[in-house]
């Protein structure tokens, strides 16, 4: 495979870098720098030689000088004058897993990506009415809404939105929002409660403190009982505890 010549820029995939990486330039006894080649079916050994014309062994003379490859401050800069250190970088086994290279196309697309839908969740954001501030209240903050002056709430959303734009858009289109919201709310007016480390869900009505129902293991207990109140077994309670609203 020929690359084409261009400059070339790498970095670490780690978050925090070394003021100073060494990746292996050679094989060892604690790593084989191999390249499995499609074409010829074998594993051909890499090595970087600074005085020769192509990073595999079998393509060099006896005289190589192996050449140390050195990340200062997790980054690396290749000049399309040096292809062989970037076929090296290109074939190395560290590729994807301890370095990258930089794609500055990629990176803008996604960032463009990435503020057009914060943008868009916070112009959703924005314009949502009092009624669904407090369904994304109850749902995705886990509050008691009626303590919250409106823009209390619309603050919290927006900065939701904000920080987790894509999150934010799946929710908002999300059908079963207002009926969580709803469970959410008969759990804050003490309609129902949990019982037996939230396995459980009772009634806690006057005279009536039977069990409504049980959570599965596992499942999340407002969108269960959402999906329980559309069912055949708990529509008509559902009806019954919105008219205690």
């Amino acid at each position: 495979m020929k690359l084409e010549l261009k400059d070339r820029v790498y970095k670490l995939t780690r978050d925090r870098a070394p003021l100073s990486c060494i990746i292996p330039s050679r094989s060892s006894r604690n790593a084989a720098l191999l390249y499995f080649d499609e074409e010829q079916g074998i594993n051909r050994p890499i090595r970087y030689a600074i005085n020769q014309r192509s990073c595999f062994e079998d393509e060099q003379d006896g005289n190589a000088v192996v050449t140390p490859v050195i990340f200062e401050d997790g980054m690396l800069r290749v000049e399309r004058t040096n292809p062989v250190l970037q076929q090296f970088l290109h074939y190395h086994p560290l590729n994807g897993k301890r370095f990258i290279e930089v794609d500055y196309g990629k990176d803008a697309a996604e960032e463009v990506e990435q503020l057009t839908a914060e943008v868009d969740a916070l112009i959703e954001a924005k314009s949502l009415s009092i009624e669904q501030l407090e369904n994304l209240g109850r749902v995705v903050f886990n509050k008691d809404v009626s303590k919250m002056t409106s823009s209390e709430l619309r603050r919290d959303v927006l900065i939701f939105a904000k920080q987790n734009p894509s999150t934010f858009l799946n929710i908002l289109s999300d059908p079963k929002l207002k009926l969580q919201s709803t469970v959410q709310l008969f759990f804050d007016n003490k309609l129902i409660a949990f019982r037996n480390k939230r396995r459980e869900v009772y009634f806690n009505l006057e005279g009536n403190k039977k069990r409504l129902t049980t959570i599965p293991f596992g499942a999340d207990p407002v969108k269960y009982l959402a999906d329980w109140f559309k069912s055949d077994d708990g529509v008509d309670v559902l009806v019954f505890l919105e008219k205690q609203l």
